[in-house]
């Protein structure tokens, strides 16, 4: 009876595991945004998720205007390397760089109604590009038309300037760009299993709060904001020296712009060690340094470059063929310095606008106090100290602090430059304005 109930028990388990190896198992990811960042995270999330859900297809649902080439080459790149096949459901549109992605996977099908085509690089104002763009948007793709088995010149047609190609779903199957035209990721998905059972997975439901929040970080407009946060921040800073909200600003805007990119692969070590180097070397010129020379003007460059450099596709870098060129950096270099100008000259509005409120009020002193009440706004009978010795209080670099005679503690400069340590004696030269001017006791 026992070897019965156990030789029942593997027909009806080897039933189940037969049962589930003829399920055909379909991964789908919507992709219905602009090309940037944040699409270049989700689809190659999307490609590690429906891996790690041993899926037998991906099915790329598309619906695009394009966006930026370098996002786009990446994920082309992508799924181009991804061991199952990809499957672009063209939705409604797959123009520019959705075209790029559309010819990178193994087959494409298409609705009624949508399109597929017009790669022309253009710039963010609409503005064709010239020919040294289009000519490498071109060869990319041809090569990826060939990778894929369709016909090269065909999509090196769809970047042509002067007759650009855009590809109806009949017209792409007659050229062999399109295996279908279906209306829904349903019978796309019965027309590749066959007479198999199918599900098909989404991404969303296996997209954690973590993901979904890093998506919403990756905003280019929000990118925007966080840069103009940093870089407002560090103006007002050096404006206003001291730890306060201007600091506080810096660091939330950076750590918004910088933790994103790092957690979903897209900013490297390397770039935020450049951004800390930077504040690093504005925090010497603010605190340690006196006056605003190299160290803080170097500083500021290096932040600068570390944030466009953050924006730049590190595939740019992985691929390096000894030679340098400046075409990748020299848009999000552009956004960078605009977005500097925007914070620059908002925080000095937003400064004056606060300064006119009545909350200001609370929080600043207002009164006039008048001498004739007997206010004073420096300390007086300085003179008296002239070739007197004094003690340095505070360290000198080359203001500071220092201790007289009768226990005075005043604002001293050396006049001549230098730096004086704490408890070394100087010689009082003059005063003016209520302040010393000392130099070196000569020994």
């Amino acid at each position: 009876m026992k070897n019965f109930i156990l030789f029942l028990s593997s027909i009806l388990l080897t039933g189940v595991v037969n049962a589930q190896d003829s399920l055909t198992v379909f991964y789908r990811i919507r992709l219905d945004q602009d090309i940037d960042k944040a699409a270049q995270r989700l689809v190659v999330t999307g490609l590690e998720k429906a891996a790690e859900n041993d899926a037998d297809y991906v099915i790329l649902d598309l619906d695009t205007y394009g966006g930026a080439v370098d996002a786009a080459d990446s994920i082309r790149t992508a799924l181009l390397r991804y061991p199952k096949p990809v499957i672009a459901y063209v939705n409604l549109q797959a123009a520019s760089a959705g075209a790029l992605i559309s010819i990178a996977c193994d087959s494409i099908y298409m609705k009624t109604g949508s399109s597929i085509g017009a790669a022309t690089v253009v710039d963010q104002s609409g503005k064709v590009m010239p020919d040294k763009y289009q000519s490498f948007m071109r060869g990319m793709m041809r090569s990826t038309a060939s990778a894929t088995g369709r016909d090269p010149h065909i999509a090196e047609s769809m970047v042509d300037t002067a007759n650009v190609l855009s590809l109806t779903p009949e017209e792409a199957v007659k050229v062999g760009y399109c295996e279908g035209i279906y209306e829904d990721e349903v019978e796309v998905a019965e027309a590749v299993s066959g007479d198999k059972e199918f599900v098909i997975k989404n991404m969303e439901d296996d997209m954690t709060w973590v993901d979904r929040l890093i998506q919403f970080l990756l905003n280019p407009l929000l990118q925007s904001i966080f840069m103009m946060m940093i870089i407002g921040g560090i103006f007002v800073e050096i404006r206003t020296p001291g730890i306060g909200l201007p600091l506080v600003t810096a660091i939330v805007g950076a750590l918004l712009y910088f933790a994103p990119g790092y957690v979903g692969h897209l900013a490297e070590h390397w770039e935020i060690l450049m951004f800390v180097v930077g504040l690093i070397l504005i925090g010497l010129e603010i605190f340690v340094i006196p006056g605003f020379g190299v160290c803080g003007i170097s500083g500021i460059v290096i932040v600068v470059i570390s944030l466009a450099l953050a924006m730049v596709d590190n595939v740019e870098f992985h691929r390096w063929d000894g030679t340098f060129s400046l075409e990748p950096v020299l848009m999000p270099l552009g956004i960078v310095i605009l977005s500097a100008t925007a914070a620059i000259f908002g925080s000095v509005w937003l400064v004056r606008k606060l300064y006119t409120t009545k909350t200001f009020d609370h929080i600043a002193l207002r009164q006039e106090m008048k001498a004739s009440e007997g206010f004073t706004g420096v300390v007086s009978g300085l003179e008296t100290l002239v070739g007197e010795t004094v003690e340095v209080f505070t360290d000198m670099r080359p203001s500071g602090k220092v201790k007289t005679s009768d226990g005075r503690i005043l604002e001293a400069t050396l006049k001549f430059g230098g730096f004086a340590s704490k408890g070394q004696p100087l010689k009082v030269l003059s005063a003016e304005q209520g302040r010393l001017y000392c130099d070196f006791i000569s020994a």
